[in-house]
């Protein structure tokens, strides 16, 4: 075991212009008011992209606990230091981190055994087999906890991870997940409008043959992430230590719609949600397209009992949900390809019916594979001109620049450039908004009881596909 510190370039950089100061950043790790990040076994790219800017209040040295590098390949470790040092050394808007880092198998007791303080924040962004267990050890030495999703991958750990919020409400810390799409804007414009009831009506109840709301995701395994093409652990292939498609992507879908169904309303996972159906599906990947994403010549032991005809690997990435929330049908599904097409990248659809108007974004080729929101009016309903000329300057009040423009179905939602920031830049505004219930010293009433549902929905989807099958 072994401790090396990694130096940054001195740079810094802000994602939000309300939060910028005159006021230095660097404090020193005597001052409580600081917050000092703690990275935790890094084997996702997310807990990169937490560091991809600097933040106000927040200590430039990160302390990273990680286990010894094994297998072959490059470990998880290298891949996350490379990435800060790539944010550290870039041309435009350096960051200036420093990775203090502790490698050994005992990196986890390491960590625990250092004493918490208030500002100490552990981030969680790797390998979902353990992520339970470590969430309940750290909220329960005092640590405060940002984790990227999904928080738990199975039903068998579905009351620790509820346990391990009663646990962090005891000790006085704040445990919040990565919902990074809750900031993409044709998203949050799309909630916008549904709660204009002048134009949207009412949102419909629906049926399971046609939900009220429909939310896909499309994936892809090769893809490019910061500049590179991402190399991914082998182990992200292996369902056991990443988890199923149904309760990995989908995390998000479920959240975006409780999020906009029921804006700011707690919901009681035994009350409100019955699930309806669901099912799971592989994505087949052959060695050398195994190879190409992984750097890895072969398939290792743990994923052979997923390979046929000894060179197909298939990985359960694909998933879909029918459920019910609070009586409203809602589908939610993610598909898994290898590549995407020439010009494409990950995708979105998402409708929500209301009883005057449809709000539907669209990422298709139509679109330039870029999301895309639209407004149509429901059959019957020959006002919905009116009804959005009289709405439009509410919503151009807390979205300053947006517009519509007329199409063969209806409008569509024009967004200035300033708004479409990127998947990327979006977890630095989860950061943001998880800084600001930090130094609150608390967290909307609705956010936990909803990660809970949140995390019953998809566990107990699971458990309905396997079933199924």
């Amino acid at each position: 075991m072994n401790r090396t510190l990694v130096l940054g370039s001195l740079c810094l950089a802000t994602l939000f212009t309300a939060c910028q100061s005159s006021e230095s950043t660097d404090k020193t790790r005597t001052d409580t008011n600081t917050i000092r990040l703690i990275t935790l076994d890094p084997g996702h790219f997310h807990a990169a992209l937490v560091q991809k800017t600097m933040y106000e209040g927040v200590d430039s040295t990160v302390r990273v606990y990680a286990p010894d590098s094994q297998g072959s390949g490059p470990s998880d470790l290298q891949l996350h230091l490379d990435k800060i040092q790539g944010y550290n050394s870039r041309a435009d808007n350096p960051t200036r981190w420093k990775e203090d880092v502790y490698r050994g198998s005992d990196f986890l007791a390491n960590m625990l055994a250092t004493k918490a303080t208030p500002g100490d924040v552990v981030v969680m962004a790797g390998n979902n087999r353990l992520k339970t267990d470590y969430i309940a050890q750290t909220v329960g030495a005092g640590f405060n906890v940002l984790a990227d999703k999904p928080m738990v991958i199975s039903a068998s750990n579905f009351d620790k991870l509820k346990d391990a919020f009663a646990t962090a409400g005891q000790k006085n810390v704040l445990l919040y997940d990565i919902m990074t799409e809750r900031y993409e804007i044709t998203t949050m414009l799309q909630r916008a409008f549904s709660q204009q009831t002048a134009l949207f009506g009412t949102l419909e109840k629906g049926t399971p043959a046609n939900p009220a709301v429909t939310k896909e995701s499309v994936h892809h395994f090769y893809k490019n992430v910061s500049g590179s093409i991402l190399t991914r652990p082998a182990w992200f292939m292996d369902v056991a230590q990443q988890g199923e498609g149904i309760v990995d992507v989908t995390t998000h879908l479920v959240d975006l719609v409780q999020w906009a169904c029921f804006p700011e309303q707690s919901l009681d996972y035994q009350k409100d949600i019955r699930l309806t159906s669901a099912r799971r599906w592989t994505t087949d990947m052959t060695l050398s397209q195994f190879k190409a994403i992984t750097k890895q010549a072969s398939f290792p032991d743990y994923l052979r009992k997923d390979v046929v005809k000894d060179s197909v690997l298939r990985v359960y990435s694909n998933g879909e949900i029918n459920y019910q929330l609070r009586g409203v049908h809602a589908k939610v599904s993610v598909t898994w390809a290898y590549k995407a097409p020439e010009g494409a990248g990950d995708t979105h659809y998402s409708i929500m019916r209301g009883s005057k108007a449809n709000l539907i974004i669209r990422q298709g080729a139509e679109q330039q594979y870029k999301p895309t929101l639209y407004i149509e009016p429901v059959a019957g309903n020959s006002t919905l001109e009116a009804s959005l000329n009289s709405v439009l300057p509410a919503v151009q009040k807390a979205y300053p620049g947006i517009d519509v423009k007329k199409t063969g179905a209806g409008w569509e939602v024009v967004i200035p450039e300033k708004y479409k920031e990127g998947h990327e830049a979006h977890f630095g505004r989860v950061m943001e908004k998880y800084l600001t219930y930090l130094k609150a010293g608390s967290m909307p009433a609705w956010e936990v009881p909803n990660m809970i549902a949140k995390y019953y929905t998809t566990t107990q989807a699971l458990e309905l596909a396997k079933k199924a099958q």
